[in-house]
């Protein structure tokens, strides 16, 4: 009966491990599972340690599944070593400020975020939540230490304001928006003349699961068992639902972005942003299929991004076109002045068959 609870243990965690293939607008229940791919990791690798203890030679059922699965592991928690970056590659941080007060342990949010960027010494900057950009005050801050700056607003109405900025050592060319349907969200290119080359810089906020406090209180009673079973149950359901229906409105907006990609393929591209989506999720794998996943091919471990207790996830992700070497991507924990950690990641930029195709 233990062997046959492993084994169905294994085939639920492949199931999930690899239902970021799912298409959110088919499937919305079931493409939200990836987000328990890691609570599937944990109960095969207490089924690891049970057998080891009780019975080794069942081992190799657990072990199995992790072999099985190494896709989605490898994405969940890359274990990439750490290499030497080339001294002209470029350095890239991508950061939802969430308004530059994420975090209310600053007195001053904006001061505490703009001294992290100015120690760290980027060469670009990609912010979301940059509502306070607009304000001149703080774009003549920002010019003291990157001469290129523009915001860009995405939503203005009486629910929402949102905008997202670059911050940049690098001449701006020219900005897009990537038209979507999406009432708080939306993403934007970055047109760059990054050392004589056009290099495009998609900076993404993509649509929100929209929980709001009262969800997000409710889904830690269920995590600490402060609930009845039917209460969690119903609950569970509720979050499911609003999770599913994120996921649907959040796959078109992907798509657009990669049409876009696609269009301009001929550039280097750096896209990047917060996704509010995991590592297992439709929304990264389909960017992967065009893109680099900077994390997964040169970060190191979870990598959790969004820091607010019991939604810890990597949420922010950076990806670039296959003519750029990602290196050493990772998530910065010791900047708290959001409830988002920066993404950080090195870049070489390649060649440039647009400026080839241009000089023609």
């Amino acid at each position: 009966m233990i062997a046959g609870a492993n084994m169905a243990s294994v085939v639920v965690m492949l199931l999930v491990g690899f239902s970021d293939r799912l298409n959110p607008t088919d499937h919305p229940l079931l493409s939200t599972m990836g987000m328990t791919f890691p609570f599937f990791l944990l109960i095969n690798l207490a089924f690891l340690f049970f057998w080891l203890l009780f019975k080794w030679r069942m081992i190799w059922i657990p072990v199995l599944g992790f072999l099985f699965a190494y896709v989605p592991i490898n994405i969940y928690m890359p274990l990439n070593t750490s290499t030497d970056v080339p001294e002209d590659a470029i350095k890239l941080i991508s950061y939802n400020v969430c308004c530059y007060g994420g975090n209310y342990k600053y007195e001053d949010g904006f001061k505490a975020v703009n001294q992290y960027f100015c120690d760290e010494n980027p060469d670009i900057i990609c912010v979301q939540e940059d509502i306070d950009s607009w304000r001149r005050y703080i774009f003549n801050e920002y010019k003291k230490n990157f001469p290129y700056n523009d915001t860009a607003v995405i939503a203005n109405n009486s629910k929402s304001f949102n905008a997202l900025g670059i911050h940049t050592k690098f001449p701006i060319i020219k900005r897009e928006r990537i038209d979507y349907v999406s009432r708080a969200n939306g993403s934007v290119a970055w047109w760059l003349n990054v050392k004589g080359d056009t290099v495009i810089v998609v900076n993404n906020h993509f649509e929100s699961c929209h929980l709001n406090e009262e969800d997000r209180k409710q889904y830690r009673h269920i995590l600490k068992g402060e609930m009845s079973r039917d209460s969690a149950r119903a609950e569970s359901k509720l979050l499911l639902i609003k999770l599913a229906e994120a996921n649907a409105k959040r796959a078109p907006q992907i798509r657009k972005v990669l049409s876009y990609v696609e269009e301009h393929g001929q550039y280097p591209i750096i896209v990047c942003g917060d996704f509010n989506d995991n590592p297992i999720s439709y929304s990264r794998h389909q960017m992967s299929e065009k893109l680099r996943d900077c994390y997964v091919e040169t970060g190191r471990g979870i990598g959790l991004s969004y820091n607010q207790k019991a939604f810890a996830l990597r949420i922010d992700h950076i990806f670039c076109s296959q003519n750029i070497q990602p290196y050493n991507c990772y998530i910065d924990s010791k900047m708290d002045a959001s409830d988002h950690y920066p993404a950080i990641c090195w870049l070489k930029i390649g060649r440039n068959e647009g400026k080839k195709n241009e000089n023609r």
